[in-house]
């Protein structure tokens, strides 16, 4: 089930000690009957309820170190998911949730003054403590005894079928069997506290406060027909800015209702021992240890700004008394319990990590126009998206349109975009992709089908896999080049075709050199493997081979230096000859120039390498050298990895000044892939995972940039250009399987204007009546945030 909730944090809540003996082995049965809850949390309650629900004969018995009262939250927002949920699982605690609910549909985002509203989102909120007396009545209704300012005996694992330690985020049984449960906790930068006001907001309400020490933000939802939740947030640095860090609970909350004022409609804001804190992200490698499982908190957290707390814990509850029912032995229902919510817990954190990290960069889009900055705070999490916001408010997704420019009927991805002396009819680029399919670095017909396709399929830009400067250059045998003549005869036959039977297509190159990553199989015979005959030797900026069993490249002399960079040189004479409109110079993935810009490939100690603007010299003289014979009235891009997904690589802050400096000697556009840099990297996967680097360094610098990185779906080229995240996006894989991804993408949506021109032979195709999409977000009018 598709988890799309929105819920603000529930609170840190004390935790009962855990046993601190081994657990013992499950009991060979799924049917737990002396069950121990450690926690009395919402899931831990609820997980109670409902085993106890299911088998009265149940001993259940909840342990909470604190009374029954005693809670750091406000409110709490449930999906409607979550809702049903517990409807189909326990009507009797979903009616008395229902009595208590407070509804709304509208968000509203208030930036220097000015308001803008979406409807249709559909929010439930009720009190925490609320919450909790429900479940407490429910527990107690049901029989399950609940022990407060009770700590756990140490004992739960040897005297209970089943221990369900619902302890929190500081749950002390995780740590106590820390080296089964291998529990990775991320520390974010921001800080924040929440806190409430006497009346209820009318919407949910994100409010920005540029201040003279930085950008706070305000976020708040009613959860009682008198009381709302009141979240402040803000950097770590702004927060000591402002003094934050020697003020008292009083002076703190005082100072923040002067702040929001207006918001707050000059109301004073209250507390509940609350605290300024940073957020941390529990991820654990298992979540069950013999007869002990996680649940809630303690197996997992994700960001109260696409809420998750009591929403994914109560979501636990439904799925391990579930499991517990349908499976024969606990072994197998802890194992189904764990599989069936990890992929969802992973994705909630993905988004959650994407909402996160959009608010702690806050400062990059608050100069965004008023309606494209709203648009982007609500699709910041990438659950929301521009047809998903379409559905549920169509007139304001039209409003951020016309702001953005696009023309009636003109979905964004085919707005044109103007770099240098090329104006490109749309966004979608097909991105670089090595085919491995020349003979002698000679393209042939493969390429002239492979690329005239996708030309004629209507993406804006074209571009050709890395071809390789130089023979030593190549990644394998099968790449193509543009060392001879011959070779750019056969590339000219592919540009003419390219603009005779695709007008309106530009087709681009890529130039690179291998590097330390040449001499290899074909990737279908074994990628990055050497060859087992034939090898050429390798050069790059140190000497340090790719993987244990690479070839060791030599360090290259500042005469090779030299000697590449007239190679480069060449090949652009090359390319410019050969018809293409672009050049793209390849510094990414660990080749040779990517190897000079990464500290982890480029140990030098002489002037191109040491810091980073040292270690840029190099590829910056190449691309001086490229730049200064291709055409002055064509473009030029540059596409770098932005992060080496690891320690000690490329971060996105040097991404950024890599960026800054190839713009300053004058590329057009920043290609902004990431990672293939060091064999060991640990890649983030996940959908659009690569887009907030391009993000960044576009909101950051200014400069236009080239998004890529598992963006599958025309709605995600649409979300992420309306956004403002990026200017063009690049598809790869979506392009193998359908070369056409373009034109098909113009019909899915009903466009026909000169964004998307069917070739003349292809017309009748474009006709074809609209049987439904396959990549559009389902009609649900709750806010997956």
């Amino acid at each position: 089930m598709e988890r799309t909730v929105s819920e603000l944090p529930s609170g840190a809540r004390g935790t009962a000690r855990p046993a601190t003996t081994h657990p013992q082995p499950p009991k060979n049965t799924s049917h737990p009957l002396r069950v121990a809850v450690i926690g009395g949390g919402p899931g831990g309650l609820y997980a109670a309820a409902l085993l106890k629900r299911l088998d009265p004969t149940r001993d259940i018995t909840v342990w909470e170190r604190n009374a029954p009262d005693d809670t750091f939250g406000f409110g709490v927002v449930l999906s409607d998911e979550t809702l049903g949920g517990i409807e189909h699982a326990d009507p009797q605690v979903y009616e008395a949730l229902q009595r208590h609910f407070t509804r709304w549909d509208d968000i509203d985002i208030v930036h220097r003054g000015v308001r803008h509203t979406s409807g249709g989102h559909g929010f439930a909120a009720l009190g925490r403590k609320r919450l909790l007396e429900i479940l407490h009545t429910r527990c107690r209704e049901l029989g399950v005894d609940l022990r407060f300012r009770t700590e756990a005996p140490d004992d739960l694992p040897q005297t209970h079928d089943l221990v369900i330690a619902a302890d929190g985020i500081h749950s002390t049984t995780r740590e106590a069997h820390a080296d089964v449960f291998r529990p990775r906790v991320t520390t974010h930068r921001c800080r924040y506290i929440w806190l409430a006001a006497d009346f209820p907001f009318d919407s949910f309400r994100f409010e920005i406060a540029e201040t003279e020490h930085g950008v706070m933000q305000l976020h708040g939802y009613p959860y009682a027909p008198d009381a709302s939740t009141v979240i402040i947030e803000m950097r770590e640095e702004v927060w000591h800015a402002a003094g934050f860090d020697e003020l008292g609970e009083a002076e703190s909350i005082e100072r923040c209702a002067k702040i929001f004022a207006e918001a707050l409609r000059g109301r004073p804001l209250t507390s509940n021992n609350s605290t300024w804190t940073t957020f941390r992200t529990v991820v654990n490698d298992r979540w069950s240890h013999g007869n002990v499982v996680l649940l809630g908190d303690a197996a997992h957290t994700a960001h109260f700004s696409i809420g998750s707390g009591t929403k994914l814990a109560v979501e636990d509850a439904l799925a391990l008394a579930a499991c517990l029912e349908e499976r024969d032995t606990l072994p197998e229902a802890l194992a189904a319990y764990e599989a069936e919510r990890r992929p969802v817990v992973a994705s909630t954190q993905r988004a959650a990590r994407a909402s996160l990290e959009w608010f702690e960069n806050l400062a990059l889009y608050v100069d965004q126009p008023p309606r494209q900055f709203a648009f982007n705070l609500l699709t910041r999490s990438r659950r929301v998206t521009h047809d998903n916001l379409r559905l549920r408010d169509e007139h304001f997704t039209e409003s951020v349109e016309r702001e953005f420019g696009c023309p009636p009927g003109t979905p964004p991805m085919f707005t044109p975009f103007r770099l240098r002396g090329l104006t490109l009819r749309n966004r979608v680029v097909v991105s670089p992709m090595d085919m491995y399919s020349a003979v002698d670095g000679v393209p042939g017909d493969f390429h002239l089908v492979h690329l005239g396709a996708r030309a004629m399929g209507g993406a804006g830009l074209v571009m050709t896999e890395m071809v390789c400067v130089s023979e030593e250059g190549r990644i394998t045998p099968g790449c193509t080049g543009l060392y001879t003549g011959r070779q750019a005869e056969a590339w000219r036959r592919i540009t003419n075709f390219v603009h005779d039977r695709a007008p309106g297509t530009a087709i681009g190159v890529q130039l690179g050199h291998s590097g330390r990553k040449g001499s290899t199989k074909l990737m279908w015979e074994g990628m990055d493997e050497p060859l087992q005959e034939g090898n050429w030797p390798l050069v790059a900026a140190s000497a340090l081979p790719y993987k244990q069993f690479s070839q060791t490249p030599r360090e290259l002399s500042r005469a090779q230096l030299t000697d590449i960079r007239e190679q480069f040189a060449a090949a652009a004479c090359r390319a410019a000859r050969a018809g293409f409109d672009l050049l793209e110079l390849h510094c990414a993935h660990g080749y040779l120039l990517s190897g000079f810009l990464s500290p982890l490939t480029n140990l030098r100690t002489d002037a191109y390498g040491g810091p980073l603007e040292k270690r840029l010299r190099f590829p910056l003289e190449v691309f001086d050298a490229v730049r200064n014979v291709w055409p002055g009235e064509r473009p030029m891009t540059v596409r770098i990895s932005a992060t080496d997904w690891a320690d000690g690589g490329t971060t996105a802050e040097d991404a950024v000044e890599i960026a800054r400096a190839f713009a300053a000697h004058g590329a057009d556009a920043i290609d902004v892939s990431t990672g293939q840099v060091v064999a060991d990297e640990r890649p983030e996967f996940g959908r659009s995972y690569q887009t907030p680097f391009a993000d960044r360094i576009r909101n950051a610098t200014g400069i236009p940039v080239i998004a890529v990185g598992a963006i599958s779906s025309w709605d995600d080229v649409n979300s992420l250009i309306l956004a403002g995240r990026t200017d063009l996006c690049a598809l790869a894989r979506p392009h193998l399987y359908d070369p056409h991804w373009t034109l098909h993408a113009a019909a899915e949506q009903g466009y026909t204007g000169p964004g998307a021109v069917w070739p003349a032979p292809y017309r009748a195709g474009s006709r074809r009546p609209r049987t439904g999409r396959t990549d559009a977000p389902k009609p649900r009018l709750t806010l997956g945030r």
